[in-house]
């Protein structure tokens, strides 16, 4: 499933191996910068050219912690939860693979992993494997999401 299928979907309509993805985003200097000033998270690695061109990756990195708020948006953007998600509940487990630089493109495949109904909610949690690539297709970040969604009935 693309995107442009997935508005508002209900817990009883997710399933297993389900797959969704979204458009794609690319990483600028405005972004780090922005997310530095609200963080506080001004470490050289992100903020200084001249650093990080000594450092281990040769050039700036973004925040991991941004990638996933970035990614976090990309998966609002394709719809799947507009108006019926509850809760984000939980982020069980998250890798940080490869850096992400200024001018990367990164791209999250959302894929549903396991559904458990909770009627006390109207509704149930749905975990997510997330896959987040970068222009070259290499995965830069993955890991699993729980989110509490509403039910149909």
């Amino acid at each position: 499933m693309n995107s442009r299928g997935a508005r508002g979907l209900y817990f009883e309509q997710f399933e297993i191996d389900m797959e969704i993805t979204s458009q794609g985003r690319t990483i600028t200097e405005a972004d780090i910068s922005a997310f530095a000033g609200l963080s506080g998270d001004y470490n050289q690695l992100h903020t200084d050219e001249i650093y990080a061109s000594d450092a281990t990756f040769g050039q700036r990195v973004a925040h991991g912690l941004l990638v996933i708020s970035i990614v976090s948006g990309l998966a609002g953007q394709t719809g799947f939860m507009e108006r019926t998600v509850i809760a984000f509940r939980e982020i069980p487990r998250w890798k940080f693979s490869h850096p992400v630089f200024i001018g990367d493109t990164i791209t999250v495949v959302i894929k549903v992993t396991k559904t458990k109904k909770m009627s006390q909610l109207n509704g149930g949690a749905v975990t997510f494997s997330l896959d987040v690539y970068n222009q070259n297709n290499s995965v830069v970040q993955h890991g699993q999401w729980v989110m509490l969604i509403k039910s149909q009935m």
